[in-house]
């Protein structure tokens, strides 16, 4: 894009007004990347006076009296205020579409339509420049008497253009007609939605992935006006996520090459998105490359593969409607043994001598563009099939931060150095426990040997399509040496990703609508060995991160390689160690009881036992441990609502009632978590006492020898002596072990969800 040099711009007029001469070559428009420039621009009404790309370049070559004409114009007059302005916030840059597009050159023209609406979300800041506003506060009401043109509103408000300018930019400053600042977009947000009935969500947020309808954002359209008819549709094309010229292009040849931008490499084809290049500089390894006809296309390409097919291939070769699903095509598509998402397309061209294949990605029912790696094909099995390609990207995804818990395997002997696409990290060392993939490094690998064992693995942390996932790349000891190479690595991890991304999507849609109160585990097993890797994530919404524990056993594993849901207390909360979740643990004989507003499920405590003891008690491993004075149980009585001294425990069996109950109750807090960590370490398969429910020993009047009495479900009354009730759990770390080397061949989804039901409850 074409921006104007703000310093350079503030000299010419400094040594105009002072009547120096100038050299007939000062620039103050260039050429700079709008992804890789921090600059400020001007969304504004378009007057009768406004100034245009040859005014302000020839400027300094025109006689003074139309010199002078010039810039005392009001849109010369805008454009040196918005200059100012920029200054003033530290900006070099400013784009201003009156003077920053030839609108002479059709291309510049072309590229600035379809551009446009990146452009503005990509500045730093947008000037929205109200001109007939005369006020030094933000208009808030509609006056048809001072606007009586624009439905009440300031005429920015009623323009086709602003409505974009107005939400692509996630910084917009209001300015009336003297230039004052009367307040920004997100703190009037509100207003700004009953003005324009585009949501509050939108104007704060931008078109995330809650991207709104085509009628929708028409909605916002319907009573805007702009200058000439065709604007109307222009002025949408950002909104509505359309590329004109590429279609234009598609609707008028059956040239396949246009989608073979980015092809053998990486580099600009490194993205996940549109089937159609975003500018003319993804073509730049393009220079050798020439089409096929049908005859040579199937000679060469179709007949390797499919020879029964060629019927079909005549039929249907360079056909490709443009719908509003995308591009419908048939396709010469080859699939590979390790992804099913992920394959082939053969393109009817020629690259040098090979012919192009492209690799796309299966998701939602259609296919998206996907990257590639340098001279890899694949050599799975081909078919001649219609797809749709989707010439619109996904919509934009938040990045995810991986924070990783790998002690408990470094702490074994395990070395670990962190590898991304182009660069290796934390060599020989795990220091860096934090990862976050981007758009341009999509995949982020831990690398982990151990050479006693000859053990080596990667695993993967990587999104697509704005889920995040978490692959293993397991290999047998005498090719553990592939592992390391680099270029196998991303290329497995990019292949698995879609796969991996829709495993962990699946395994999260559980019927529990607290998702976030989740755990979820999967096993991978190396080939030939004993070997066990154990992943663990928790997904904290709240601040899109994801904490992931990687857990090696020297057991086997011969259940199901896929995502298991556990069922966590405290998973919810982005400042809990993975170390201090506890998995829910119900015994027989459950029952419920309210408690502080609370319901809570609990157990009737083995063996009569009135206190805090059970098998993995917490205090009774206390001894050879510091002395942590916030662990003390804390003890409460539990009040009837009704205010008599009876509080009824009930289940589908019948129900108990408690004479006058005390509860001891152990604290949630960064001791235990600590505690637990430290006990985890010798303690297997064993529960945690959270709670204790008893009853004093004194029995209530007219009971002798007895505090607890049942009352079944005919209405019988029972007696029975003290049985308290428990609350019981087991820490997440403690679980590690529970399906690896169990004895049973295979352990179901329900067995390792044991804690969250009992017998009874099936």
């Amino acid at each position: 894009m074409r921006l104007i040099n703000v310093q350079a711009f503030m000299r010419r007029e400094w040594m105009v007004n002072m009547g120096c001469r100038m050299g007939r070559r000062a620039k103050v428009l260039e050429f700079r990347n709008d992804e890789a420039t921090d600059y400020a621009i001007l969304s504004h009404r378009w007057i009768d006076q406004e100034v245009n790309y040859n005014e302000i370049t020839e400027l300094t070559k025109i006689e003074k009296d139309e010199q002078d004409e010039i810039r005392h114009r009001d849109g010369y007059r805008k454009i040196l205020a918005s200059c100012e302005q920029a200054k003033r916030d530290g900006y070099e840059w400013l784009w201003v579409d009156t003077c920053c597009i030839n609108k002479e050159s059709s291309a510049e023209l072309s590229e600035a339509i379809n551009s446009m609406y990146r452009w503005y979300q990509n500045s730093k800041v947008c000037y929205a420049y109200l001109h007939d506003v005369p006020g030094t506060s933000f208009p808030t009401k509609s006056d048809k008497w001072m606007y009586p043109n624009s439905d009440g509103q300031p005429e920015w408000f009623s323009r086709g253009w602003t409505l974009q300018e107005m939400i692509a930019p996630g910084n917009v400053q209001f300015f009336n007609k003297h230039w004052q600042h009367i307040g920004d977009k997100r703190t009037l947000a509100r207003t700004l939605s009953q003005i324009t009935r585009v949501p509050e969500d939108i104007l704060r947020d931008g078109l995330s992935s809650n991207r709104p309808c085509v009628a929708q954002v028409m909605s916002w359209a319907a009573n805007r006006k702009t200058t000439r008819v065709e604007d109307r549709a222009y002025s949408l094309l950002g909104l509505l996520d359309v590329n004109m010229p590429m279609l234009e292009i598609i609707r008028v040849s059956d040239d396949q090459s246009v989608f073979a931008w980015g092809a053998g490499h990486f580099g600009d084809g490194g993205r996940t998105g549109s089937i159609l290049a975003d500018d003319p500089s993804f073509f730049w390894d393009c220079g050798n490359m020439r089409l096929m006809d049908r005859d040579e296309f199937i000679e060469d390409v179709v007949k390797k593969w499919i020879p029964e097919e060629i019927h079909s291939v005549e039929d249907h070769f360079g056909v490709f409607p443009v719908t509003n699903r995308g591009i419908h095509i048939w396709m010469l598509l080859i699939s590979s043994e390790n992804s099913d998402s992920v394959v082939e397309a053969c393109l009817p061209c020629w690259n040098d001598y090979s012919p192009v294949r492209i690799n796309l990605v299966l998701w939602n029912s259609n296919y998206y563009r996907y990257p590639m790696w340098a001279d890899y094909y694949t050599d799975g099995t081909a078919q001649f099939r219609q797809v749709y390609l989707r010439y619109q990207d996904p919509p934009p995804q938040s990045d995810v931060t991986f924070k990783i818990d790998d002690s408990a395997i470094t702490n074994d002997g395990f070395t670990c150095c962190t590898i991304h696409r182009d660069k290796t990290e934390d060599e020989g060392g795990h220091d860096g426990n934090t990862l976050t993939p981007t758009n341009t490094d999509p995949v982020c690998v831990r690398i982990y040997s151990n050479s006693q064992n000859d053990c080596c693995f990667a695993v993967g942390f990587g999104q697509c399509f704005g889920k995040d996932w978490i692959h293993v790349c397991k290999s047998p000891s005498e090719k553990a040496e592939q592992v390391l190479n680099r270029d196998i690595i991303f290329r497995d991890m990019l292949w698995s990703g879609p796969d991996s991304a829709k495993s962990m999507a699946e395994a999260r849609r559980s019927e529990d609508d607290h998702h976030d109160r989740y755990v979820w585990v999967k096993h991978f097993c190396f080939p030939g060995s004993t070997w066990t890797i154990r992943m663990s994530c928790v997904m904290w919404d709240s601040s899109n991160n994801c904490g992931a524990k990687i857990e090696v056993f020297d057991r086997s594993y011969s259940g199901p390689e896929k995502w298991i849901d556990i069922h966590v207390e405290g998973a919810d909360n982005p400042n809990r160690d993975m170390r201090g979740l506890m998995i829910p643990w119900r015994m027989k004989d459950w029952y419920r009881l309210w408690w502080y507003g609370h319901l809570l499920t609990l157990s009737r405590a083995p063996n009569g036992t009135r206190d805090f003891c059970c098998e993995g008690n917490i205090f009774d491993d206390l001894g050879s441990l510091p002395p942590k004075p916030d662990i003390i149980p804390r003890k409460d009585g539990i009040w009837n609502r009704k205010g008599s001294g009876y509080v009824e425990a009930y289940n589908r069996k019948g129900s108990v009632c408690l004479y006058d109950p005390i509860a001891w109750t152990l604290p949630c807090n960064d001791d235990v978590n600590s505690l637990l960590a430290c006990l985890s370490t010798r303690l297997i398969n064993r529960c945690l006492v959270r709670s204790v429910i008893g009853c004093p020993t004194v029995p209530p009047e007219g009971f002798s020898n007895t505090t607890t009495f049942y009352r079944s479900s005919d209405g019988s009354t029972m007696f029975n002596s003290i049985t308290p009730l428990c609350d019981f759990a087991k820490p997440f770390v403690w679980y590690r072990h529970e399906s690896i080397g169990s004895g049973s061949d295979e352990l179901s989804s329900k067995e390792l969800r044991a804690g969250m039901m009992d017998v009874d409850e099936g």
